[in-house]
This record gives structure tokens, C-alpha cells and sequence, in this order.
């Protein structure tokens, strides 16, 4: 199945970027709304790092996942533990469930998407206890492609964690499909050991006054990429992004999100934070966080706001932040984006240093301070707590502060 792409062929252009596809040559598009999307890894150009949706991201370090090289004949296990009021099912991808969350955006996923050889289906009915699935990289040295969808019923309420491990590349897919008046908790932790490459899409899709809450932790890795687009089949959806990420020397971690109001009286509420280290002598740390809200005219009372903070720790670091707000409808209730990128706030280390505290202290209880906006969305008490993860998650912190000196 294939988008097709009606964009008229400019004059003047040279061929390959007359015949480029909308969104994924160097032809810009006017609008998000106007995102190509297709289930074919050949109706995309194969990026070459000059395109609107590839220009941050290190081509050479995607270990041949964008231009067809990579074999592709690993494997990522996905386990998920027996519980009551979760279905388990492993399915081919003729299972009519498959593609219900959205279509792949870029050639990466449309890869992924062509490539897998078995989805992992996972439906939550009614209140079930938390649930942690992990996600194995295929080892290192070997790639793979996998693929993972999330379903609720309705009036179901469920809390899920999901953790990415191991070594190895990996380009998925991951659908989340919610059901009308349903709710989930979803926390995706990226604890990848050094070596490891993961390019992620996420569909999100929301039903009928469907609520959706979702905890992005990005601590590990090569080059981590994930890219979450939310999409609402019908009107009362409420939709929460967090997400932090710790960028040490040499690592590349990328969010790149779409949120798609097409239907009236949603909700959405973005907020990612990021710090960085790095080193003399090595690759810059690089955050990347491309945040596009779109208000469609029919989404009339639609209330959203995106946030993006970034906090650079030391030289050789680099924080890019693109906040994007198109809107088409002037009968909404709020819309608002913002980003600030910085440096310690030296007011702040000068209280801390004027009660006692030592400057290495002080510059780490700055740091945890900073994310702790995002650790504390990680329920703790009452149905669907998590004290454990949050316990590790901020262990897992602290610990990155230790070795680089913060």
C-alpha cells in the first residue's frame, strides 16, 4: 500500500530532486499535514543527509539501515511476561491488526516495516497489573528489524514499560492503538549498551476521549532516533509526551515527533529535556529534539504546547531544537511552543556553593534537579505505581553524573 505522491515536478530542478518524494528529498514541504508516508521502502529516496528529516542525523553511524545495506538477519527478542488481562499473540504481517497505528514516515521504518518476520501483539483489558516487555538488541555485530503494537480495549487502564537493551542495530516499528475511553501509561527506556544503533517510528492512535501518557528515557546507545507521531481517530483525546535524554561524548540521541490534530476537543502536552557532556578529543555529544504540532482546520477547540529544554554541561556538545506550530483553525482554546538551550545557571551553583555545598555537588544536584520534572511522571503511589523504576532510572542518572565528572 502506497501514498501516492501528487507534488507537481518544479522546473529548473535537477532530476533526482524533481522525482523526489514529498517530505523526503530536498524539496521542501510547506506544511506537516503534507508528510509522505508509505508502507514501500523504494517510493522513498534513500537520504542523503541534505533532506528536511535526515539533516541531523549521522548518515554513516545508521550502520546502512538507510540506503538497504544492512542485512537485516538478526534478531531482537521481545519478552512479555504472563499476566492476567494481557493477551500475547505473535502474528504474520497479513494480521489485519498490523498498520493500525500509522504508516512509516521515512525509509528507515518503511525498512523495518517490509523486513520483519513475526509482530508481537500485546492487548490490555480492563485494569491489569504494570507490565515491563523488553526489547533485546540482536548482538553485537548483527541487525535486525522488528515490530511491536500495544492495543487497549475500552475502558481499559494499563501501565506499560518498555525497555530497549543490549547490543546490536535495530529499526522498529512500535504501534500503540488505543481504544475509545481507554488509558495507558506507557515508560520507553533506551539503556542500550555503547555499541548499539536504534531507529525507532512510533504511531500513536488515539480513540474517542482516550488518554495516553508516555515517559521517554534516553540513556544509552550509539545513535538512538525515535520518531512518535500522534495521530486521533475521534474527538477527547489526551495525549502527554515526556522524555529526557543524557547525551555523554560521542553519542547521538534524536526525538523528532509529530503531533496531528485532525479532529476537534484533543488535548496535547509536549515536554522533552536534554543534557549533555562532552570531550575533547572525541565526537561531539549531540542531542537533536524536532517537535511539529499541527492544528487541521477541523480541530476546532484543540488545546496544546510543546516544550523543549536543553541543558549543555561542557563544551564539545551540541543541542539542535526545532519547535514547529501550524495552525489552521483560529477557533481553538490554546496552542504555545518554546525551547531554551543553556548552560548551568550560575546564580544557582552560587546558592548551593554559599550553604556549604561543594561545586561537584552543586553542579550534580543542578542536573537532577533538571530532569526531575520528568522522573517524577513515573507514578510511584496507587494503581500503576512504579517505585522500582523510578528508583533505578535515578540510580541510572546518577551514576552517568558520576563518570563524567558533573
Amino acid at each position: 500500500m502506497t501514498v501516492p505522491n501528487t507534488a507537481p515536478e518544479v522546473a529548473g530542478l535537477a532530476p533526482e530532486l524533481a522525482g523526489a518524494k514529498e517530505g523526503q528529498g530536498e524539496k521542501p514541504v510547506l506544511s506537516a499535514g503534507e508528510r509522505f508516508t508509505s508502507y514501500d521502502v523504494e517510493a522513498f529516496e534513500v537520504p542523503r543527509g541534505r533532506e528536511e528529516n535526515w539533516r541531523f542525523t549521522p548518515l554513516k553511524r545508521l550502520k546502512g539501515l538507510h540506503d538497504g545495506s544492512a542485512a537485516l538477519d538478526g534478531r531482537a527478542p521481545v519478552t512479555v511476561p504472563a499476566a492476567e488481562g494481557v493477551t500475547v499473540e505473535t502474528v504474520g504481517r497479513d494480521d489485519a491488526r498490523i498498520g493500525e497505528g500509522g504508516v512509516p514516515a521515512d525509509r528507515v521504518a518503511a525498512q523495518a516495516w517490509s523486513a520483519f518476520a513475526e509482530a508481537t501483539v500485546v492487548t490490555f483489558d480492563g485494569t491489569p497489573e504494570p507490565l515491563t516487555i523488553t526489547v533485546d538488541g540482536p548482538g553485537a555485530g548483527s541487525t535486525a528489524a522488528g515490530h511491536l503494537q500495544l492495543r487497549t480495549t475500552p475502558f481499559a487502564e494499563a501501565t506499560v514499560v518498555l525497555e530497549h537493551r543490549g547490543s546490536g542495530v535495530l529499526a522498529d516499528n512500535l504501534e500503540v492503538v488505543l481504544a475509545d475511553s481507554s488509558r495507558l501509561t506507557l515508560v520507553v527506556t533506551e539503556e542500550w549498551a555503547d555499541d548499539a544503533v536504534h531507529v525507532s517510528a512510533q504511531h500513536l492512535s488515539i480513540g474517542r476521549d482516550a488518554t495516553l501518557r508516555v515517559v521517554s528515557v534516553s540513556l544509552g546507545g550509539d545513535l538512538v532516533r525515535v520518531s512518535p507521531t500522534v495521530t486521533y481517530r475521534a474527538p477527547g483525546g489526551d495525549v502527554d509526551l515526556v522524555g529526557l535524554g543524557y547525551a555523554d561524548a560521542g553519542q547521538h540521541l534524536e526525538q523528532r515527533l509529530l503531533v496531528d490534530h485532525a479532529v476537534p476537543h484533543c488535548k496535547s502536552n509536549v515536554l522533552y529535556k536534554n543534557a549533555l557532556q562532552g570531550r575533547a578529543g572525541t565526537t561531539d555529544a549531540h542531542t537533536v529534539w524536532i517537535g511539529d504540532v499541527l492544528i487541521q482546520a477541523e480541530a476546532e477547540s484543540t488545546e496544546t504546547f510543546e516544550f523543549n529544554r536543553n541543558l549543555v554541561l561542557t563544551e564539545h556538545a551540541r543541542a539542535d531544537s526545532v519547535p514547529n506550530l501550524e495552525i489552521e483553525t483560529g477557533e481553538i482554546v490554546s496552542a504555545g511552543h518554546a525551547s531554551a538551550t543553556g548552560r548551568f545557571d550560575d546564580e544557582q551553583l552560587f546558592y548551593l556553593q554559599s550553604r556549604g555545598i561543594p561545586e561537584d555537588q552543586a553542579r550534580r544536584l543542578v542536573v537532577r534537579a533538571f530532569f526531575g520534572e520528568i522522573l517524577q511522571r513515573i507514578p510511584t503511589h496507587g494503581a500503576g505505581a512504579l517505585p522500582a523504576l523510578r528508583e533505578r532510572l535515578d540510580a541510572a542518572i546518577e551514576a552517568e553524573l558520576a563518570v563524567t565528572g558533573v
